[in-house]
């Protein structure tokens, strides 16, 4: 399987199958992302009904969180919904960059890379390699670090072949 790794902001970085991945136009803002503020309302694939979702400040997301997938290139907000309902990620790990001067994009992206993978096998219970789904993440950018003392990096775990229901924790796919 292919997957694909990019940047985006508050940010995020892409680690999903490229068909997946694209198809999603993971680029997380505003952190970098894919999320853009107000997301439209999310619908169950199955039975057409809408799933309730809340935007919710992307500075603010915890481990356990589960949330869609928005098309923005930077985000401030994120669509979260509750696990149980069909999502595009959930929140795996997060960790703070260190410093005081902003080290530069591709600094945290490294960074980044090396966290969360280290951190998707003890989450999903196979190492990402044998594993099906992906990671990306959103971190700051050089405006959010700055103006905001964002140093937050929220590693997020998908299925780059479609919405999961229930949390991914143990799955072990």
């Amino acid at each position: 399987m292919t997957k694909l790794s990019g940047t985006k902001v508050r940010a995020t970085t892409t680690i999903l199958s490229s068909a997946a991945l694209l198809a999603l136009g993971l680029a997380l803002g505003g952190c970098s992302a894919l999320f853009p503020p107000s997301a439209p309302p999310a619908t169950d694939s199955a039975t057409g009904e809408e799933i309730d979702q809340t935007d919710t400040d992307v500075f603010t997301l915890a481990v356990g969180d589960c949330l869609n997938d928005t098309a923005a290139e930077e985000v401030t907000e994120v669509p979260i919904v509750d696990c149980a309902d069909e999502h595009d990620f959930e929140v795996y790990s997060e960790f703070e960059v260190a410093g005081e001067e902003f080290p530069g994009m591709e600094a945290i992206d490294a960074e980044a890379e090396e966290k969360c993978l280290a951190e998707f096998e003890p989450f999903v219970g196979i190492s990402y390699d044998e594993s099906m789904l992906g990671y990306t993440y959103f971190s700051p950018t050089e405006e959010s670090w700055t103006q905001g003392d964002d140093r937050l990096v929220s590693c997020i775990v998908g299925d780059p072949n479609g919405k999961t229901t229930g949390s991914l924790a143990g799955a072990g796919i």
